[in-house]
């Protein structure tokens, strides 16, 4: 298995689509020069601000395989496989590997109410189908399960390769922290808002939904961060927050894309039933960013 470094800010990046639902690979490729030009050391794909859960499988594969092409070799990108069904889990994270993919991801199952062993088994299903690293993606929001700080160490030791922590829960992030025993274990942020007490303490990465439409001071912050640079970093953390702030003031899917073509990036629509944000939602949404110091 090939290792992965995931040293930086890795977006989970929004998927452009066309008004009658196609993916729009125009928009796809300028959001992912984009993201290159501006720093950022891997990609996310097909997750929750990539809309993953509303795409047919056929239409997941495209993205990854359009992504995967698009990178070539880069940067690292790390395809979300996470369903509500196993078999179609492996199915999406064994096309990642033939398309040249570097890891993939998935949540646990979600939609019954599943026990640690079943959690279990399908982590341990997928983890000997690709010769990938697998990170477990913990988003009990979603999912209406929360990885813990034990069971996740147990996955570990079965060949999980990371956690993407999407808990919000700084004291969960750290109980991962001491929990987990496996030394080349990696950790990642999922969020922005927790980047300078996450890397602070030794995540190896910070997936930020915000850095797909500000990838610069995400990179700034996380870089401020290894640096030791105290000071700068926590006044680019409160910068983040403000910027995150005002962008969770409407839906978040369809506030990147709006924010993306008021940076001059057109990336199209969200997908139905996502809709675009109305004009006065873009007109607020403007004027917080503008206020922030922002576009």
């Amino acid at each position: 298995m090939r290792p992965i470094n995931t040293d930086g800010i890795i977006p989970p990046l929004i998927t452009p689509f066309t008004r009658n639902g196609g993916v729009y690979e125009d928009g796809l490729k300028r959001l992912i020069e984009f993201q290159i030009e501006n720093g950022v050391k891997g990609l996310f794909i097909c997750g929750t601000y990539g809309s993953g859960p509303l795409m047919p499988v056929e239409q997941r594969k495209e993205v990854a395989e359009s992504i995967v092409g698009q990178v070539n070799g880069r940067i690292p990108v790390i395809v979300h496989c996470g369903t509500s069904s196993a078999d179609m889990t492996i199915e999406l994270a064994k096309h990642a590997e033939d398309v040249g993919a570097d890891a993939v991801s998935s949540v646990p199952l979600f939609y019954y109410s599943f026990k640690e062993e079943a959690v279990e088994e399908f982590y341990r299903q997928l983890i000997s189908s690709v010769n990938l690293p697998v990170f477990a993606y913990n988003n009990p929001a979603r999912t209406g399960f929360s990885i813990s700080a034990n069971f996740l160490n147990k996955l570990a030791n079965i060949g999980l390769a990371g956690v993407k922590d999407s808990s919000y829960s700084l004291s969960l992030f750290y109980e991962y922290l001491n929990t987990v025993e496996k030394e080349d274990f990696i950790f990642i942020e999922g969020t922005e808002a927790l980047l300078f007490p996450a890397v602070a303490a030794g995540a190896k990465g910070c997936i930020s939904g915000l850095a797909n439409i500000f990838p610069e001071p995400n990179v700034e912050a996380y870089e401020a961060v290894r640096k030791r640079l105290w000071d700068k970093a926590v006044e680019l953390q409160l910068t983040l927050i403000r910027l995150r702030t005002a962008i969770h003031t409407v839906e978040t899917v369809p506030c990147c894309h709006a924010v993306l073509k008021m940076r001059g990036i057109d990336v199209g629509v969200p997908k139905k039933p996502l809709r675009p944000l109305t004009e006065k939602e873009s007109v607020t949404v403007k004027a917080a960013l503008e206020k922030a110091g922002y576009l």
